[in-house]
């Protein structure tokens, strides 16, 4: 299951600093004017998850195989990008592609590194970005209107009717100048609209790039700002030190927690920007374990049984019969699987069954030729 989150920001805020430090590459081109990063660049992100070194360490496999997504660096937008300027139309069709967007908004004052706009002030950097996707958007549902209304009104067509209804509510939303991930869909109108793969649909969250001293202070007034923004549209915002964290992919493991330690940090702030973007894309992770493999597989959140065997193998999910299910939590408090089964909590499940976060699981499936 290959998700993507798109890196987004104004030129010159450390979107391509952050990108290097999430894949742990080096190749994309951070340097000090607009338009450093030409196409985007896709790296694979390795989701960071302490219950798979438990496993690791109980079983001793031959393979560790930890569960993945995908991260790309999009070019920097400017004013006018709906219209043309800079990159324009190239960059708002690499939007498109992803299935959530990480807005990096600059947070620190640095006279070296040149501001796109002058100053440094991140409403207005985020304004910038959001009302540029926002008319990129409104374009898009203005052409389908004029496309489809006559035939709606004419034939009363029930879908055409369906789309035509949700398209005006989103017309209304976008000029008014709010993200369509605000407003309240039905099922079916989400259906209509997901062809469009509408950029401000998408979930978003924001990062707020700070110096050092700020990341470990927990950020500064410009954050405050930043969350005080995101509050009121339910979005969620992570701070963070780009040039730090991307200095640390340089140290060992080891190196890396004993420093963030005499920094005083707890936690690596890119740690939990790719926890949190795993999260807002409704991820959740199950396990299959063995002397052979370890390995973390991504699902999404309400899927079943059968589905989740489906992304290991197709003929898994076609021919499933029942998965033998335990939970890790159950699994690390009794230590071995011999005691989760002596002690009632391996079980079989059906078709029926909705996986949980931290499944163990081994699916029993029958394929006949």
């Amino acid at each position: 299951m290959t998700l993507k989150a798109g890196i987004v920001g104004l030129p010159n805020v450390g979107k391509s600093t952050l990108f290097n430090a999430i894949t742990k590459k080096q190749d994309a081109l951070a340097a000090n004017y607009p338009f450093a990063t030409i196409e985007p660049n896709v790296g694979v992100v390795t989701v960071p998850d302490k219950r798979l070194d438990k496993l690791n360490e109980m079983y001793q496999p031959k393979k560790l195989v930890p569960t993945t997504f995908e991260f790309t660096d999009i070019a920097g937008l400017v004013k006018g990008a709906s219209t043309g300027e800079g990159l324009g139309n190239k960059f708002l069709s690499h939007i498109r592609e992803v299935d959530a967007i990480v807005e990096v908004v600059r947070c620190f004052e640095d006279g070296e590194i040149t501001h796109v706009e002058g100053t440094i002030d991140p409403i207005r950097d985020i304004e910038i970005i959001n009302t540029e996707l926002i008319l990129a958007d409104l374009e898009i549902v203005e052409n389908r209107i004029s496309k489809i209304e006559k035939k709606a009104e004419t034939t009363k067509d029930k879908q055409s009717l369906l789309e035509l209804n949700a398209l005006r509510k989103s017309k209304e939303a976008l000029e008014s100048g709010t993200a369509l991930r605000n407003l309240e869909y039905t099922t079916d109108e989400l259906n209509c609209l997901s062809g469009f793969n509408f950029i401000t649909l998408k979930k978003i969250i924001y990062a707020a790039n700070v110096n050092e001293e700020d990341a470990i202070a927990g950020g500064n007034n410009f954050t405050k700002q930043v969350e005080e923004y995101a509050n009121k549209e339910g979005s969620k915002v992570i701070i963070m030190c780009a040039k730090l964290e991307s200095e640390l992919t340089d140290y060992t493991e080891e190196e890396r927690v004993t420093f963030m330690e005499d920094l005083g940090l707890n936690a690596s702030g890119l740690d939990l920007l790719i926890k949190a973007t795993y999260e807002l894309l409704g991820l959740k992770t199950f396990f299959t374990s063995g002397a052979d493999e370890c390995r973390a597989w991504t699902f999404k959140t309400g899927m079943k049984a059968p589905e989740c065997a489906g992304i290991i193998h197709t003929d898994f999910q076609k021919g499933f019969i029942k998965a033998e299910v335990m939970s890790y939590e159950d699994l690390e408090k009794l230590g071995s699987e011999k005691a989760v089964q002596e002690a009632g909590k391996l079980r079989l499940e059906g078709k029926d069954y909705i996986m949980q976060d931290g499944d163990i699981c081994y699916f029993r499936f029958n394929v006949s030729k």
